[in-house]
């Protein structure tokens, strides 16, 4: 699985060093720029093949979707991101590997990523014949050194790297470099790219239309979920909103800082939350915000598909059935903040005076 990272450039240089033949590089698209000339290239520099296989739609559908439903987010402070790509990417991946009779797939997670399990636990469940998983948990190599060892080999380019990241039409992460210490540590202002302020944009309004709690339109154009985020993180990202810093728990238990990106993801996730207050009793938000928690672990965990991920979905996009309308922003550069919502199936008061005198008359019937 060859993302042209630090990480999975050194494996192909460490096969090529062992003595392994017949290599096929492999890359999935789920939204990131990707520069195939460069990665082809990068590939056959150690006698790799490069292959890109498409994930776009396969992602937002299998993926985005399904996360929009859940409110998939890590105890509330930012999107889940790679769990969401890695079962598509783990199912193409697999899929090809399998086409091309290969007896040993490789990934590059390593014991500080939770991709570790959730990319193990998903070929496994895909039935890969063959060996497969990561040598990183079993040889730590410091990212200077792997640096070093690519220079060598005449790849000065690598480097260059400080963060170590991961990108998606959903979401940008990033990590280590000079964001390995909690206690103590800067972002860099450059490794934004979807929430670079910019001084020269006017407040804006900004309208979501949902139905059945999909995303269709935004400011009432018809839209695929596809554009919608695209448009969505450029019009909100302008603004730089829709950054997230958290701690992420890895499977020890220990915590992991990471910086993300994520504009669309969170007005998105936002708006629905708006309609599906102003539509669903109290009682079923309640058990849809617990179903939502165990959705997203049981996706973090790499369980993606199994039965209990696939009930809590199926139950999700039940109680949505009923939840549409529209939720209008007023945006600028200290937030985005609601000043119309419009549901189709209201349960909100719109004149509390009037409701107040409903109320009383009911009592002296």
């Amino acid at each position: 699985m060859f993302s042209g990272g630090l990480d999975s450039t050194y494996l192909l240089l460490r096969l090529q060093q062992l003595g392994f033949t017949n290599i096929h590089a492999v890359a999935v698209d789920v939204g990131a720029p990707v520069d195939e000339a460069g990665l082809t290239k990068h590939a056959a520099h150690f006698s790799a093949v490069f292959k890109l296989l498409d994930g776009r739609e396969a992602f937002v559908e299998e993926g985005v979707k399904p996360a929009i439903r859940a409110h998939a987010t890590y105890m509330g402070m930012f999107p889940i991101s790679s769990s969401l790509t890695r079962p598509v990417i783990a199912r193409l991946i697999t899929d090809y590997a399998k086409g091309v009779n290969a007896d040993l797939l490789l990934h590059t997670a390593n014991l500080s990523q939770n991709s570790l399990p959730r990319l193990n636990n998903c070929i496994r469940r895909l039935g890969f014949p063959g060996q497969f998983g990561s040598p990183y948990p079993h040889s730590v190599v410091s990212r200077e050194k792997k640096a070093e060892e690519l220079a060598a080999a005449g790849l000065t380019i690598m480097s260059e790297r400080k963060l170590s990241g991961d990108e998606n039409l959903w979401c940008r992460e990033f990590e280590d470099g000079p964001l390995g210490d909690p206690q103590d540590f800067c972002i860099p202002e450059d490794a934004y790219e979807w929430t670079r302020r910019r001084t020269d944009h006017p407040p804006q309004k900004l309208t979501l239309g949902f139905e059945k709690g999909n995303l269709v339109s935004v400011d009432g154009i018809q839209l695929p979920l596809i554009k919608a985020i695209e448009l969505l993180n450029e019009e909100v990202g302008k603004f730089g909103l829709g950054r997230f810093v958290g701690l992420e728990p890895l499977s020890t238990d220990d915590k992991a800082l990471e910086i993300r990106e994520a504009p669309a993801a969170a007005i998105i996730m936002d708006a629905l939350r708006h309609l599906e207050i102003a539509t669903l009793e109290t009682k079923t938000l309640e058990l849809k915000q617990q179903l939502e928690q165990k959705w997203v672990w049981e996706a973090i965990a790499g369980y993606w598909g199994g039965e209990c991920h696939a009930m809590c979905d199926a139950a999700m996009a039940s109680a949505l059935q009923r939840v549409g309308g529209s939720v209008t922003y007023d945006i600028d550069h200290t937030r985005f903040l609601p000043c119309s919502i419009v549901a189709q199936n209201p349960r909100y008061i719109r004149d509390r005076d009037h409701w107040e005198r409903g109320q009383q008359l009911l009592r002296r019937i």
